[in-house]
Parts: structure tokens; C-alpha cells; sequence
């Protein structure tokens, strides 16, 4: 307390100077029309421009809880979808509408914290688990388009087999002909798939969208997988080669849905017991 007496007694003359000019700033503003008008004008500018700041500053660090909530909207308004095409498809087939049917699949929005694209076996993280109901098997889904299927799961994380992985395999359709196949990954470029088994009466068309077929109650029917790039038939092959631009970029997934079929575990049962297939 001492130095800091000691230090105004020695700079007297300064602080004395300094408070006049402040008082007389201050007179100035206060008595002069003008003067008063650009003050506060260039005080709320400035006052603004401080607040837009800060308001930046705070809406950059909740931008993770921003986004986690959009991603959790997104699955909300997927399944109102889905409710949507169920009902809709019930109504053309004089169905009645059953609640099981509409409600056939849920989704759980998820954040991707792990993710290899440069792999033959690539595989992705999230941060759901079984805490969350997911389990293995299921499907996983982006605003983009299909991701891969759940591998293996703990407490609160699951690792993805990615669609870029050679020993993952998901039924297929070209959406505009209907005729089905199954997309595999052959390892060399992550922007593009294989579409295998459509056979030569087909007529494929470079542009042509593919989609999930629907068939293993894993997926739901329409997914985008991707757009036909390239179509190639050799003189006695049985099949077109053809390749499929993904429509997800994989080096650029932050979120994805998993997909909870509600009537998967009743379709894998009656096709066991009827055909004496394994799950």
C-alpha cells in the first residue's frame, strides 16, 4: 500500500492532467450537440462490436452441442419418415395400418470419434453402445447416404465395419430399373464401389442411382449408396462390371444413425426355422 501511495504522490502532476482532460472531455460531450452525437454513436458501435464478438466466441464453443443436437434431430425427423413411406406404402397395398409395420425402424443419432479411409479393412468408431440399444448387425446410416453395419459394441462405443472394407457386402437396387445386386468395396479407391450380380439382359446407365434393396430388414428400403459411374460388359460374362461413385465422402463423416430394425429378430427366425439357415 506504501509503493502504491509512494507511485501516485511521484506521478501527482500526471494523474492531475489526465482527470482535467477526462473533465474536460467529458464537459464537452455534455454541453455540445454535436460532440454528444458521435460519442455515443461511436461508443454503441464500439459496444457492438464487442457483444457480436463474444457472441461468436460462445456460439464456437457450443458448436459441438449445437451439432449434437441437430444430429439427434435428424434421426427424430428419419423416423417420421420412415413412419411416413410405411403408411404410405400400406395405403397402396389396402393395408391395414399396423403400428409394428409404421414403427419398423428407430435411429440413434451417433458422433464419429475414429475413422480409416486409406485401409482394405477399414472400420469406423462412434460414440454409442449398448447403453444406447445399440447392438451388432446393425446398419449405419448419414444424412449422405449408407455407412457400413455395427461390428462390435461396448458400454458406450461401437466400431463400424465400413462400407470401404473388401469383406463387407450390402444388398443393392438401381433405383430407375429395380433389378438388385450387392455393392462390395475392392479396395483401391475410397470414392468408389463395386455393383455386382446385375445381370447382361439389364441395361445399366451411367447416372443410374443406387439404393439399399431392403431385402435383409437390416437397412431400410431407398438408402442412397451411390451414382453409377462407369458401366463395362465383356462378351461372355453373365454380369456388368459396373462402379458406383459414393455418395458419402468418407474422409468427411463427423455423424451418423444407427439403424434399430424392430422386426429383424422376427424375419431371421422365421427364416431359420422354415429354411434352416444360419443367422
Amino acid at each position: 500500500m506504501e509503493r502504491l501511495l509512494k507511485f501516485i504522490f511521484e506521478y501527482r502532476a500526471f494523474f492531475t492532467f489526465l482527470l482535467l482532460e477526462l473533465l474536460c472531455a467529458w464537459m464537452l460531450i455534455e454541453n455540445n450537440q454535436y460532440q454528444s452525437t458521435r460519442y455515443f454513436n461511436t461508443s454503441n458501435k464500439l459496444a457492438a462490436n464487442i457483444i457480436s464478438t463474444s457472441q461468436s466466441i460462445k456460439e464456437y464453443f457450443s458448436l459441438r452441442d449445437i451439432n449434437s443436437e441437430l444430429a439427434n434431430e435428424n434421426a427424430a425427423l428419419r423416423k417420421k419418415l420412415e413412419q411416413r413411406n410405411q403408411i404410405l406404402y400400406s395405403l397402396e397395398l389396402n393395408q391395414i395400418k399396423d403400428p409394428t409395420i409404421v414403427n419398423r425402424f428407430d435411429f440413434i443419432s451417433a458422433k464419429v470419434i475414429n475413422n480409416s479411409t486409406q485401409l482394405y479393412k477399414n472400420f469406423i468408431t462412434i460414440n454409442r453402445g449398448k447403453a444406447y440399444g445399440v447392438e451388432p448387425g446393425m446398419a449405419v446410416i448419414s444424412n449422405e447416404g449408407a455407412v457400413g453395419k455395427v461390428k462390435s459394441v461396448s458400454e458406450h462405443y461401437s466400431v463400424i465395419i465400413s462400407l470401404l472394407n473388401i469383406d463387407d457386402q450390402v444388398s443393392s437396387k438401381i433405383k430407375r430399373t429395380g433389378h438388385f445386386g450387392t455393392v462390395q468395396w475392392d479396395g483401391s479407391d475410397s470414392k468408389l464401389i463395386d455393383l455386382k450380380y446385375i445381370p447382361r439382359h439389364v441395361m445399366p446407365l451411367v447416372g443410374d442411382t443406387v439404393v439399399t434393396s431392403g431385402f435383409n430388414a437390416v437397412f431400410p428400403d431407398g438408402i442412397m449408396i451411390g451414382i453409377i459411374k462407369k458401366v463395362k460388359l465383356s462378351e461372355e460374362a453373365p454380369f456388368y462390371q459396373l462402379k458406383v461413385e459414393l455418395s458419402q465422402d468418407f474422409g468427411k463423416l463427423s455423424f451418423v444413425e444407427v439403424v434399430k430394425s424392430n422386426l429383424k429378430v422376427e424375419q431371421d427366425s422365421l427364416e431359420v426355422k422354415t429354411k434352416g439357415i444360419p443367422k
